[in-house]
Protein backbone atom coordinates (compact mmCIF):
# COMPACT_ATOMS: atom_id res chain seq x y z
CA UNK A 1 0.00 0.00 0.00
CA UNK A 2 1.13 3.47 -0.67
CA UNK A 3 1.27 6.34 1.90
CA UNK A 4 0.47 9.43 1.72
CA UNK A 5 1.80 11.98 3.33
CA UNK A 6 1.67 16.27 3.95
CA UNK A 7 4.52 19.04 3.71
CA UNK A 8 5.58 20.83 6.21
CA UNK A 9 6.31 21.65 9.79
CA UNK A 10 3.84 22.83 12.40
CA UNK A 11 1.53 23.63 9.68
CA UNK A 12 -2.53 23.74 9.98
CA UNK A 13 -3.09 20.42 8.24
CA UNK A 14 -6.41 19.67 6.93
CA UNK A 15 -7.28 15.79 5.73
CA UNK A 16 -10.60 13.40 5.64
CA UNK A 17 -10.39 9.86 4.70
CA UNK A 18 -14.17 10.10 3.80
CA UNK A 19 -15.52 13.03 1.70
CA UNK A 20 -17.00 15.74 3.66
CA UNK A 21 -16.39 14.13 6.62
CA UNK A 22 -14.44 17.16 7.81
CA UNK A 23 -16.96 20.48 8.71
CA UNK A 24 -15.97 23.57 7.02
CA UNK A 25 -15.93 27.55 8.40
CA UNK A 26 -16.25 25.70 12.29
CA UNK A 27 -14.78 23.60 14.73
CA UNK A 28 -17.88 21.71 16.36
CA UNK A 29 -21.17 21.53 14.68
CA UNK A 30 -24.22 20.27 16.12
CA UNK A 31 -24.40 17.11 14.05
CA UNK A 32 -21.13 16.37 12.38
CA UNK A 33 -21.19 14.22 9.47
CA UNK A 34 -21.39 10.41 9.00
CA UNK A 35 -22.42 10.52 12.42
CA UNK A 36 -18.78 11.13 13.90
CA UNK A 37 -18.35 13.06 16.92
CA UNK A 38 -16.11 16.15 17.50
CA UNK A 39 -13.20 16.11 19.44
CA UNK A 40 -10.14 18.47 20.57
CA UNK A 41 -6.59 17.40 21.45
CA UNK A 42 -4.57 19.84 23.03
CA UNK A 43 -0.60 19.92 23.09
CA UNK A 44 -0.31 23.42 25.23
CA UNK A 45 -2.63 25.19 27.25
CA UNK A 46 -5.77 27.25 25.82
CA UNK A 47 -4.00 30.20 26.33
CA UNK A 48 -0.43 29.62 24.75
CA UNK A 49 0.30 32.19 22.34
CA UNK A 50 -0.70 31.90 18.57
CA UNK A 51 2.77 30.63 17.73
CA UNK A 52 3.06 27.98 20.30
CA UNK A 53 -0.36 26.92 20.69
CA UNK A 54 -0.93 23.32 19.76
CA UNK A 55 -4.08 21.95 18.72
CA UNK A 56 -5.98 19.31 16.64
CA UNK A 57 -9.75 18.97 16.22
CA UNK A 58 -10.38 14.96 15.15
CA UNK A 59 -13.88 13.71 13.95
CA UNK A 60 -14.21 10.27 15.29
CA UNK A 61 -16.43 7.38 15.44
CA UNK A 62 -16.50 7.45 19.04
CA UNK A 63 -15.24 10.12 21.70
CA UNK A 64 -12.11 8.94 23.82
CA UNK A 65 -14.18 8.84 26.77
CA UNK A 66 -15.40 6.12 24.99
CA UNK A 67 -11.77 4.43 24.60
CA UNK A 68 -11.22 4.30 28.63
CA UNK A 69 -12.60 1.77 30.86
CA UNK A 70 -11.62 0.33 34.10
CA UNK A 71 -7.90 0.46 34.34
CA UNK A 72 -5.56 -1.50 35.86
CA UNK A 73 -1.82 -1.61 36.38
CA UNK A 74 0.53 -3.46 34.59
CA UNK A 75 4.06 -4.14 34.51
CA UNK A 76 6.97 -3.13 31.46
CA UNK A 77 9.59 -3.59 34.19
CA UNK A 78 12.30 -2.63 31.79
CA UNK A 79 10.26 0.70 30.77
CA UNK A 80 11.64 3.73 33.40
CA UNK A 81 10.73 6.84 33.67
CA UNK A 82 12.71 10.05 35.53
CA UNK A 83 13.77 10.49 38.50
CA UNK A 84 14.90 7.60 38.57
CA UNK A 85 18.64 6.89 40.44
CA UNK A 86 19.79 3.57 41.01
CA UNK A 87 22.96 2.44 43.18
CA UNK A 88 24.01 0.62 39.96
CA UNK A 89 27.84 0.15 41.36
CA UNK A 90 29.86 1.75 38.20
CA UNK A 91 32.23 3.82 38.53
CA UNK A 92 31.90 7.68 37.30
CA UNK A 93 33.11 7.97 33.72
CA UNK A 94 32.34 7.58 30.48
CA UNK A 95 30.54 4.82 28.75
CA UNK A 96 29.81 2.60 25.25
CA UNK A 97 27.95 -0.24 24.53
CA UNK A 98 27.72 -2.49 21.24
CA UNK A 99 24.31 -2.94 19.98
CA UNK A 100 22.00 -4.42 22.03
CA UNK A 101 21.04 -8.44 20.75
CA UNK A 102 17.62 -8.88 19.13
CA UNK A 103 15.71 -12.32 20.90
CA UNK A 104 14.38 -14.52 19.26
CA UNK A 105 11.14 -14.33 21.70
CA UNK A 106 8.26 -12.37 20.83
CA UNK A 107 8.75 -8.47 21.87
CA UNK A 108 6.06 -5.51 21.02
CA UNK A 109 7.09 -1.62 20.86
CA UNK A 110 5.89 -1.74 24.22
CA UNK A 111 7.40 -5.02 26.22
CA UNK A 112 10.92 -4.96 23.60
CA UNK A 113 11.61 -1.08 25.38
CA UNK A 114 14.97 -1.15 26.93
CA UNK A 115 15.42 2.02 29.32
CA UNK A 116 19.03 3.14 28.93
CA UNK A 117 18.86 6.76 30.93
CA UNK A 118 16.68 8.91 32.57
CA UNK A 119 17.20 12.78 32.84
CA UNK A 120 14.77 15.32 34.88
CA UNK A 121 11.82 14.75 36.01
CA UNK A 122 8.48 13.71 34.56
CA UNK A 123 5.69 15.66 37.66
CA UNK A 124 7.53 18.55 36.32
CA UNK A 125 7.60 18.36 32.84
CA UNK A 126 11.40 18.53 32.31
CA UNK A 127 13.94 16.22 30.62
CA UNK A 128 13.88 13.15 29.00
CA UNK A 129 14.64 8.91 28.71
CA UNK A 130 16.81 7.66 25.75
CA UNK A 131 15.55 4.14 25.29
CA UNK A 132 16.53 0.83 22.65
CA UNK A 133 14.01 -0.86 21.51
CA UNK A 134 13.78 -4.07 19.81
CA UNK A 135 10.65 -4.72 18.01
CA UNK A 136 9.96 -8.69 16.90
CA UNK A 137 6.09 -8.81 16.93
CA UNK A 138 2.76 -6.42 15.69
CA UNK A 139 1.15 -5.00 18.64
CA UNK A 140 -2.37 -6.80 18.14
CA UNK A 141 -5.76 -5.16 19.22
CA UNK A 142 -3.65 -3.42 21.22
CA UNK A 143 -2.78 0.41 20.84
CA UNK A 144 -1.01 3.16 23.38
CA UNK A 145 -0.35 6.70 24.08
CA UNK A 146 2.31 7.77 26.65
CA UNK A 147 1.05 11.14 28.78
CA UNK A 148 4.18 11.47 29.45
CA UNK A 149 6.25 13.05 26.66
CA UNK A 150 6.44 12.85 22.57
CA UNK A 151 8.38 9.87 21.39
CA UNK A 152 10.74 10.36 18.81
CA UNK A 153 11.50 6.92 16.95
CA UNK A 154 14.99 5.87 15.33
CA UNK A 155 15.33 3.09 13.53
CA UNK A 156 18.90 1.55 13.68
CA UNK A 157 17.85 -1.96 11.55
CA UNK A 158 14.77 -2.74 10.39
CA UNK A 159 11.29 -0.77 9.43
CA UNK A 160 8.22 0.08 11.47
CA UNK A 161 4.46 0.28 10.61
CA UNK A 162 2.90 3.41 12.96
CA UNK A 163 -0.49 3.97 12.84
CA UNK A 164 -1.51 7.16 14.58
CA UNK A 165 -4.97 8.36 15.27
CA UNK A 166 -4.05 10.83 12.53
CA UNK A 167 -2.72 8.48 10.01
CA UNK A 168 0.02 5.85 9.11
CA UNK A 169 3.64 6.32 8.59
CA UNK A 170 6.23 3.90 7.38
CA UNK A 171 10.11 4.29 8.17
CA UNK A 172 13.28 2.59 8.38
CA UNK A 173 16.83 3.48 9.35
CA UNK A 174 17.61 7.09 8.09
CA UNK A 175 14.62 8.09 9.23
CA UNK A 176 12.79 9.36 12.21
CA UNK A 177 8.79 9.94 13.23
CA UNK A 178 7.55 11.82 16.20
CA UNK A 179 4.34 10.90 17.58
CA UNK A 180 3.11 13.95 20.43
CA UNK A 181 1.97 13.57 23.78
CA UNK A 182 -1.16 11.88 24.34
CA UNK A 183 -1.46 10.03 20.82
CA UNK A 184 -2.98 7.02 20.37
CA UNK A 185 -0.57 4.64 18.01
CA UNK A 186 -0.42 1.12 17.48
CA UNK A 187 2.91 -0.40 16.14
CA UNK A 188 4.57 -3.38 13.99
CA UNK A 189 7.21 -4.54 12.17
CA UNK A 190 7.84 -4.32 8.42
CA UNK A 191 9.46 -7.59 6.90
CA UNK A 192 11.49 -8.76 9.72
CA UNK A 193 12.60 -7.43 13.63
CA UNK A 194 13.58 -3.97 14.01
CA UNK A 195 15.71 -2.16 16.82
CA UNK A 196 16.08 1.33 17.02
CA UNK A 197 16.80 4.51 19.49
CA UNK A 198 13.45 6.30 21.46
CA UNK A 199 14.08 9.48 23.11
CA UNK A 200 10.95 9.84 25.18
CA UNK A 201 10.90 14.29 25.90
CA UNK A 202 8.88 14.96 28.76
CA UNK A 203 9.39 19.02 28.45
CA UNK A 204 8.07 21.23 25.40
CA UNK A 205 7.58 19.67 22.30
CA UNK A 206 10.59 19.30 19.26
CA UNK A 207 10.83 22.35 17.42
CA UNK A 208 13.03 23.67 14.40
CA UNK A 209 15.72 25.25 15.70
CA UNK A 210 16.51 29.14 14.99
CA UNK A 211 19.05 29.33 12.05
CA UNK A 212 19.99 33.11 12.93
CA UNK A 213 22.74 34.32 10.33
CA UNK A 214 22.78 31.18 8.53
CA UNK A 215 19.44 32.73 7.03
CA UNK A 216 16.17 31.04 5.72
CA UNK A 217 17.47 27.84 3.74
CA UNK A 218 19.49 24.50 5.20
CA UNK A 219 19.44 22.62 7.64
CA UNK A 220 16.03 20.75 8.30
CA UNK A 221 13.83 22.45 5.98
CA UNK A 222 10.08 22.25 6.95
CA UNK A 223 8.49 21.02 3.50
CA UNK A 224 10.71 17.41 4.64
CA UNK A 225 8.81 16.89 7.15
CA UNK A 226 5.91 14.42 6.30
CA UNK A 227 2.62 14.21 7.98
CA UNK A 228 0.16 11.47 7.24
CA UNK A 229 -3.35 11.79 5.72
CA UNK A 230 -6.28 10.86 8.02
CA UNK A 231 -6.89 7.01 7.99
CA UNK A 232 -8.92 5.26 10.33
CA UNK A 233 -10.02 1.74 11.46
CA UNK A 234 -13.96 1.00 12.40
CA UNK A 235 -13.16 -2.11 13.72
CA UNK A 236 -15.48 -3.57 17.05
CA UNK A 237 -13.53 -6.07 18.06
CA UNK A 238 -11.60 -6.22 21.73
CA UNK A 239 -9.05 -4.35 21.82
CA UNK A 240 -6.29 -2.55 25.14
CA UNK A 241 -5.56 0.54 25.52
CA UNK A 242 -2.35 1.00 27.27
CA UNK A 243 -1.95 4.43 28.68
CA UNK A 244 1.70 5.61 29.89
CA UNK A 245 0.95 8.26 32.73
CA UNK A 246 3.63 9.32 35.51
CA UNK A 247 5.83 6.55 34.77
CA UNK A 248 3.32 4.11 35.75
CA UNK A 249 1.66 1.94 33.00
CA UNK A 250 -2.39 1.24 32.91
CA UNK A 251 -4.47 -0.59 30.51
CA UNK A 252 -8.08 -1.27 30.08
CA UNK A 253 -10.11 -3.68 27.81
CA UNK A 254 -12.77 -1.93 25.44
CA UNK A 255 -14.55 -3.31 22.51
CA UNK A 256 -13.67 -1.39 19.06
CA UNK A 257 -10.52 0.21 17.60
CA UNK A 258 -9.59 3.57 19.26
CA UNK A 259 -7.74 4.30 15.70
CA UNK A 260 -11.39 5.48 14.56
CA UNK A 261 -10.12 9.32 13.50
CA UNK A 262 -12.20 9.66 10.38
CA UNK A 263 -11.31 13.50 10.02
CA UNK A 264 -8.80 16.17 11.51
CA UNK A 265 -7.41 19.21 11.23
CA UNK A 266 -5.36 21.60 12.87
CA UNK A 267 -1.21 21.69 13.89
CA UNK A 268 -0.77 18.72 16.77
CA UNK A 269 -0.09 15.63 14.38
CA UNK A 270 3.00 12.98 13.95
CA UNK A 271 4.99 13.70 11.39
CA UNK A 272 8.34 11.38 9.97
CA UNK A 273 11.40 13.02 8.04
CA UNK A 274 13.97 11.59 6.20
CA UNK A 275 17.60 12.65 8.03
CA UNK A 276 19.27 12.03 4.68
CA UNK A 277 17.63 15.83 3.33
CA UNK A 278 19.40 17.69 6.53
CA UNK A 279 21.62 19.95 4.45
CA UNK A 280 24.88 20.68 6.73
CA UNK A 281 26.67 23.56 6.89
CA UNK A 282 30.12 23.99 8.26
CA UNK A 283 33.49 25.09 7.94
CA UNK A 284 34.36 25.92 4.32
CA UNK A 285 37.65 27.57 5.44
CA UNK A 286 39.35 26.62 8.76
CA UNK A 287 38.34 25.56 12.15
CA UNK A 288 35.63 22.77 13.03
CA UNK A 289 32.26 24.18 13.68
CA UNK A 290 30.26 23.58 16.93
CA UNK A 291 28.25 20.43 17.09
CA UNK A 292 25.13 22.11 17.83
CA UNK A 293 24.89 23.41 13.81
CA UNK A 294 24.13 19.87 13.07
CA UNK A 295 20.91 20.56 15.03
CA UNK A 296 17.78 18.97 13.82
CA UNK A 297 15.23 19.44 16.38
CA UNK A 298 15.26 21.25 19.51
CA UNK A 299 12.96 21.06 22.40
CA UNK A 300 13.54 24.52 24.82
CA UNK A 301 13.81 24.40 28.22
CA UNK A 302 12.53 28.11 28.91
CA UNK A 303 16.35 29.43 29.70
CA UNK A 304 17.57 31.07 25.91
CA UNK A 305 19.74 28.62 24.32
CA UNK A 306 19.63 25.54 26.53
CA UNK A 307 17.61 23.39 25.22
CA UNK A 308 15.78 20.46 27.59
CA UNK A 309 17.01 17.99 24.58
CA UNK A 310 18.44 18.54 21.20
CA UNK A 311 18.26 16.37 18.22
CA UNK A 312 21.48 16.53 16.12
CA UNK A 313 22.96 14.42 13.67
CA UNK A 314 26.10 13.67 12.03
CA UNK A 315 25.76 12.61 8.78
CA UNK A 316 27.23 12.59 5.17
CA UNK A 317 29.33 15.77 4.44
CA UNK A 318 32.38 17.14 2.54
CA UNK A 319 35.77 17.56 5.13
CA UNK A 320 37.60 21.10 3.39
CA UNK A 321 39.03 23.18 6.46
CA UNK A 322 42.39 23.90 5.90
CA UNK A 323 45.26 23.74 8.12
CA UNK A 324 42.75 22.41 10.84
CA UNK A 325 41.79 19.32 12.62
CA UNK A 326 38.96 18.24 11.38
CA UNK A 327 37.22 15.94 13.40
CA UNK A 328 35.36 17.04 16.76
CA UNK A 329 37.53 18.64 18.77
CA UNK A 330 38.90 17.12 22.56
CA UNK A 331 35.84 18.87 25.18
CA UNK A 332 34.24 18.91 28.24
CA UNK A 333 30.08 19.72 27.72
CA UNK A 334 27.53 21.16 30.51
CA UNK A 335 25.29 19.39 28.34
CA UNK A 336 24.72 15.32 28.53
CA UNK A 337 25.21 13.45 25.26
CA UNK A 338 23.29 10.33 24.59
CA UNK A 339 24.96 9.14 21.37
CA UNK A 340 23.92 6.21 18.71
CA UNK A 341 25.21 5.03 15.41
CA UNK A 342 22.97 4.54 12.63
CA UNK A 343 25.09 2.98 10.17
CA UNK A 344 28.78 3.26 8.78
CA UNK A 345 31.54 4.50 10.93
CA UNK A 346 31.85 7.85 13.22
CA UNK A 347 34.57 9.86 12.10
CA UNK A 348 36.12 10.38 15.82
CA UNK A 349 36.06 7.12 16.84
CA UNK A 350 38.17 4.76 14.54
CA UNK A 351 36.98 1.14 16.28
CA UNK A 352 34.82 0.19 19.15
CA UNK A 353 31.93 2.34 18.05
CA UNK A 354 29.58 0.21 15.60
CA UNK A 355 26.04 0.68 14.19
CA UNK A 356 23.44 -0.54 16.80
CA UNK A 357 26.02 0.83 19.65
CA UNK A 358 25.79 3.30 22.11
CA UNK A 359 28.06 5.26 23.81
CA UNK A 360 26.97 8.26 27.16
CA UNK A 361 29.21 11.73 28.09
CA UNK A 362 27.47 13.01 31.32
CA UNK A 363 27.97 16.11 32.03
CA UNK A 364 31.50 17.35 32.65
CA UNK A 365 33.08 14.40 31.84
CA UNK A 366 35.89 14.67 28.98
CA UNK A 367 35.67 13.01 25.46
CA UNK A 368 36.74 13.66 21.91
CA UNK A 369 38.19 11.50 19.32
CA UNK A 370 39.93 8.11 20.26
CA UNK A 371 44.19 7.78 19.47
CA UNK A 372 44.21 6.50 15.85
CA UNK A 373 41.09 8.56 15.10
CA UNK A 374 43.91 11.67 16.28
CA UNK A 375 46.57 10.56 14.94
CA UNK A 376 44.90 9.89 11.24
CA UNK A 377 43.83 13.24 11.56
CA UNK A 378 46.57 15.38 12.35
CA UNK A 379 48.61 13.64 9.32
CA UNK A 380 46.37 13.56 6.88
CA UNK A 381 46.75 15.69 3.55
CA UNK A 382 44.49 18.17 4.16
CA UNK A 383 42.44 17.48 0.62
CA UNK A 384 38.62 17.75 0.66
CA UNK A 385 37.22 15.00 1.95
CA UNK A 386 33.87 13.32 1.73
CA UNK A 387 32.38 11.31 4.48
CA UNK A 388 30.25 9.10 2.46
CA UNK A 389 27.66 6.35 4.16
CA UNK A 390 27.93 7.53 8.13
CA UNK A 391 24.76 8.57 10.03
CA UNK A 392 25.41 8.88 13.91
CA UNK A 393 23.07 10.95 16.44
CA UNK A 394 22.95 12.50 19.67
CA UNK A 395 20.27 13.15 22.11
CA UNK A 396 21.64 15.92 24.22
CA UNK A 397 20.45 17.25 27.16
CA UNK A 398 21.16 19.89 30.18
CA UNK A 399 20.20 17.55 32.61
CA UNK A 400 22.62 15.04 33.89
CA UNK A 401 21.48 11.21 32.29
CA UNK A 402 20.89 8.23 35.48
CA UNK A 403 21.73 4.88 34.16
CA UNK A 404 19.45 2.55 34.75
CA UNK A 405 19.70 -0.93 36.11
CA UNK A 406 19.48 -2.59 32.48
CA UNK A 407 21.88 -0.58 30.92
CA UNK A 408 24.26 -1.12 33.91
CA UNK A 409 24.32 -5.03 33.62
CA UNK A 410 24.51 -5.18 29.72
CA UNK A 411 26.70 -7.51 28.43
CA UNK A 412 27.62 -5.74 25.68
CA UNK A 413 28.82 -2.64 28.11
CA UNK A 414 32.39 -1.86 26.65
CA UNK A 415 34.74 -2.30 29.71
CA UNK A 416 37.63 -0.95 27.71
CA UNK A 417 36.53 1.63 26.85
CA UNK A 418 38.62 4.10 28.22
CA UNK A 419 41.31 2.13 26.88
CA UNK A 420 40.70 4.25 23.35
CA UNK A 421 42.36 7.63 24.47
CA UNK A 422 45.04 4.94 26.52
CA UNK A 423 47.52 5.86 23.65
CA UNK A 424 47.56 9.69 23.28
CA UNK A 425 50.79 10.45 24.05
CA UNK A 426 52.85 13.80 25.42
CA UNK A 427 53.71 15.32 22.35
CA UNK A 428 55.00 18.66 24.35
CA UNK A 429 58.19 20.24 23.65
CA UNK A 430 59.34 23.14 25.15
CA UNK A 431 62.05 24.04 22.67
CA UNK A 432 61.55 27.75 21.72
CA UNK A 433 60.52 27.45 17.75
CA UNK A 434 59.78 24.53 17.90
CA UNK A 435 56.07 23.35 16.54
Amino acid sequence: MTLHYMPGFGNDFETEALPGALPQGQNSPQRCAYGLYAEQLSGSPFTAPRESNERSWLYRIRPSVKHTGRFARIDLPYWKTAPHIVDHGLPLGQLRWDPVPIPDEPLTFLTGMRTITTAGDVYTQVGMAAHVYLVTAPMVDEVFYSADGELMIVPQTGRLSLFTELGLMEIGPGDIAVVPRGMKVKVAPLGGPSRGYVCENYGAKFTLPGRGPIGANCLANPRDFKTPVAAFEDRDTPHRLVVKWCGGFHATEIGHSPLDVVAWHGNYAPYKYDLRTFSPVGAILFDHPDPSIFTVLTAPSGEEGTANVDFVIFPERWMVAEHSFRPPWYHLNIMSEFMGLIYGQYDAKERGFVPGGMSLHNCMLPHGPDADAFEKASTAELKPVKLTNTLAFMFETRFPQQLTEFAASLPTLQDDYLDCWKGIAKKFDGTPGVK
